[in-house]
């Protein structure tokens, strides 16, 4: 009985920080937001103990800071902005050139299958935005290697942290998907160095974007 309360008590804590984690991740807590231990546990129908340990959880990974006694969502300054997409495109390139040599023919026509089903969303930034995410993860997968995959699960934790889309500019998400339909092609030639080069690119527009969307905000403020 002890060992089954035990269990119940550590899938909790899981669920907690599963549960805040996608809530930040989906835009529900913005950065500046506060997360109050009370109001956590009411929303996600859970114990404070668990919400609590979850709260400390993400503090120590960087994903909420401290405003005095409360606990609020981070942000990202110009500099961590720019830190956290260097190392991205460096992960995210990597993951597609081992991609190009170690996924299956059934991830390939997955990927390809979400290009053509992802066209249909734009318009829609919020849903382009979680396809984005399903297809890069697939991407994570098909390089079948599970301490990339662990490292870039952490850059897009940070990645929430991120009040806004790229993909909400004018013309970015068929970009966008244009430049996955050449990443898949790579991946499916084999062609690591082109899947690498490919995936790169595809950052650092989403980059380039994000400051020129940022930058003209401030100028209207």
């Amino acid at each position: 009985m002890k060992d089954m309360k035990l269990k119940d008590m550590k899938l909790s804590q899981r669920d907690a920080y599963g549960m805040i984690l996608e809530a930040i991740d989906t835009g529900q807590y913005k950065p500046g937001d506060r997360l109050v231990e009370n109001e956590l546990a009411e929303r996600f129908g859970v114990s404070r103990t668990p919400i609590r340990e979850a709260l400390q959880r993400l503090e120590t990974q960087s994903l909420l800071t401290r405003d005095g006694r409360s606990l609020i969502v981070a942000s990202l300054d110009h500099n961590q902005l720019a830190e956290l997409y260097i190392v991205r495109a460096e992960l995210e390139g990597l993951a597609a050139r081992l991609a190009a040599k170690h996924a299956t023919d059934e991830e390939v026509r997955v990927l390809r299958q979400m290009v053509e089903e992802d066209r249909a969303l734009i318009g829609d930034p919020d849903a382009l935005a979680r396809a984005n995410r399903r297809f890069h993860k697939q991407i994570h997968l098909a390089s079948h290697n599970r301490y990339l995959v662990q490292q870039l699960d952490l850059v897009h934790r940070s990645m929430a942290l991120l009040a806004t889309t790229s993909l909400a500019v004018d013309g970015r998400g068929q970009d966008a998907l244009a430049e996955h339909a050449r990443i898949v092609e790579a991946i499916a030639a084999g062609d690591g160095g082109a899947a690498y080069e490919a995936l790169r690119a595809h950052i650092s527009k989403a980059f380039e974007t994000r400051l020129k969307h940022d930058s003209g905000r401030e100028a209207r403020q």
